[in-house]
């Protein structure tokens, strides 16, 4: 698969989410399996107005294809926001967030709210694809509800107004996470395009994914929140679309041992202590499904430094299985 000129040799992509796939996150799932990452979102506003904790969620991880993602709704702050993510990520891409439902983004005309203003997006995607030399791409929605679900108009002018990609969530702006996603519009969309789609939504194993791709026919398929405490489904999409077997997931001590590493190269970014809040929901989420985990995962909601994350890690190992 190409992305404008560049090759892809594993389209299994880490959707892009705030608060989750930061510069630590993104490295270990690049480590087992995931073949694109994108950075959390960064508002175009904020870079262009110098805010130094937004130009640090930008930082471009090792072991896949990277891309920075930016949002707004100006095509000259978009345009001059894009040059800026490059310059301080140094990322192979650049994405346009056009998807973001929550309200504080959407409402703002923002993410999602740019599907229903198709014209404003075309000029965002317009200036920015002449600001920077390297692959715009775009993520969106079906549309903002079910009653204007508008992608096949809204991708059809993304393409033609210089995207090299498309990553379509099977969901309208209205659904945010419930419900079920529609893989049979995304195929709609495949089938009038030139350029790779790439589909989002419900990819929560192996089986889904096959099941996913047939339903899409997508040049690449996108994982988001059945990542949080299981980098290792890259692996097991993988070999479930290889029709390999999967050996399944490490025991839990190799699976803290993982969990562990992303802590240290947290704290490497961020500081003892934005690590230990990040660690907090990471490592509930590392435990999910562990029988008799309740009593840890009560300790993990005040982790406060880096030996209270080694002192819980070490008795969880101890004592659960």
């Amino acid at each position: 698969m190409q992305i404008g000129n560049l090759n892809v040799t594993n389209p299994l992509f880490l959707a892009p989410m705030a608060g989750v796939t930061d510069w630590a996150f993104r490295t270990i799932c690049a480590q087992l399996g995931a073949g694109v990452t994108v950075t959390e979102m960064v508002s175009s506003r904020a870079l262009v107005y110098k805010d130094q904790k937004s130009a640090k969620l930008l930082r471009k991880n090792e072991g896949s294809l990277c891309g920075a993602q930016i949002f707004g709704n100006d095509p000259q702050i978009m345009a001059q926001a894009a040059q800026m993510a490059l310059e301080i990520s140094g990322c192979d891409f650049l994405d346009i967030n056009m998807g973001c439902p929550m309200p504080k983004i959407a409402n703002s005309g923002d993410g999602c709210g740019l599907m229903r203003t198709p014209e404003l997006a075309s000029k965002i995607v317009e200036a920015v694809v002449q600001a920077v030399s390297v692959p715009v791409t775009v993520k969106c929605r079906l549309g903002w509800d079910k009653g204007s679900i508008n992608v096949l108009d809204f991708t059809k002018r993304m393409e033609d107004s210089g995207a090299a990609m498309v990553a379509v969530h099977g969901r309208t702006r209205s659904m945010l996470y419930t419900g079920v996603a529609d893989w049979d519009t995304i195929r709609k969309v495949k089938d009038q395009l030139s350029i790779p789609v790439i589909a989002n939504g419900d990819i929560t194993d192996g089986a889904a994914a096959v099941r996913c791709q047939k339903r899409t026919g997508a040049d690449g398929l996108m994982i988001g929140r059945s990542v949080f405490g299981d980098p290792w489904i890259f692996l097991e999409v993988q070999a479930a679309l290889s029709g390999k077997e999967y050996a399944g997931r490490p025991c839990l001590k190799d699976r803290i041992d993982v969990a562990l590493q992303q802590f240290r190269l947290s704290e490497q970014d961020h500081g003892e202590h934005i690590a230990c809040l990040e660690a907090r929901k990471h490592f509930a989420w590392y435990l999910r499904g562990v029988a008799h985990s309740s009593y840890y995962k009560n300790q993990i909601t005040s982790l406060n430094t880096m030996e209270d994350i080694y002192r819980v890690a070490k008795n969880v190992v101890r004592d659960l299985r």
